[in-house]
């Protein structure tokens, strides 16, 4: 006689998998029907908290006695480019990069609209840019002043994000916002603070240290290579702003919740 166990075990996952869809559309359902001025503040007050993970960046690349190629100055780094994301994520700020998954779930199910869906991502978006130029015009005021991070640190942040053609910043792009539509999945499906602490960290780290585009950290990160090193262009930093938005969208829109909510429905999840 078989045993039933592994039919027990295979439902539970279902379910598991249904469960997080569930919660998941819920979630970027909540968020499409907020009042405007909720999703701009929520919004604007993201752009500013993320930008507190480039400035630590550029703290530590100024103490530090490595560089970028050293192991564990890559890793330095990445964990502080990580600290601005749990600063928004567990604070539940809007992120448009989660929103390319979160937003697009209650679409695809039919319970919202491509208008809506357009709404959310551009409001979010805007006020989120709007955050993180408002945060580098006041941390480029005051750096001076703190003597903490030296302007050649912004400088070599942000020429690591544009140094590249534009192919590599779209592809890369969406790399990044696939990585964080796993989060917004991966922390939607976490119970403890502490399990969404953990994955939050590992997967925004990966993306520091691969050094892929992410449209709103990285709006902060070219920013201040724009305030603070000639080498750095507002052309630079219209096309990063651009093609990492693009490529964020695609990424969390496509690999994520597409794929995600496909094979939770259409695979009996």
């Amino acid at each position: 006689m078989a045993d039933p166990e592994p039919e027990s075990s295979v439902a539970g996952e279902q379910t598991s998998a249904s469960t997080i869809l569930e919660s998941a559309i819920e979630s970027g359902q909540h968020e499409m029907e907020r009042e405007t001025e909720g999703l701009l503040l929520s919004g604007f007050s993201a752009g500013l908290d993320i930008g507190f993970g480039p400035l630590l960046m550029a703290v530590f690349l100024t103490l530090s006695t490595g560089g970028y190629g050293d192991l564990g100055t890559e890793l330095l780094l990445a964990s502080a480019y990580a600290v601005g994301f749990i600063f928004v994520i567990i604070a539940r700020s809007e992120l448009f990069t989660e929103h390319t998954t979160l937003a697009v779930m209650p679409v695809l199910d039919g319970r919202a609209s491509l208008g809506g869906l357009a709404r959310v991502w551009g409001l979010v978006w805007v006020s989120n840019i709007v955050g993180g130029v408002i945060f580098t015009v006041f941390v480029v005021t005051l750096m001076p002043n703190l003597g903490v991070a030296s302007p050649e640190a912004f400088g070599t942040i942000a020429n690591r994000l544009i140094d590249h053609d534009l192919q590599w910043l779209f592809v890369a792009g969406i790399l990044a916002g696939w990585l964080m539509g796993l989060v917004a999945w991966l922390v939607t499906a976490a119970q403890e603070t502490i399990s969404r602490l953990v994955i939050i960290w590992l997967v925004t780290a990966s993306i520091g240290l691969l050094h892929l585009p992410h449209s709103i950290a990285g709006n902060v990160e070219v920013l201040f290579g724009v305030f603070v090193s000639p080498s750095v262009s507002i052309l630079h930093y219209a096309k990063f702003l651009l093609l990492a938005t693009v490529g964020n969208a695609v990424g969390g829109g496509v690999f994520v919740a597409l794929l995600k909510y496909g094979h939770v429905v259409r695979g009996g999840g």
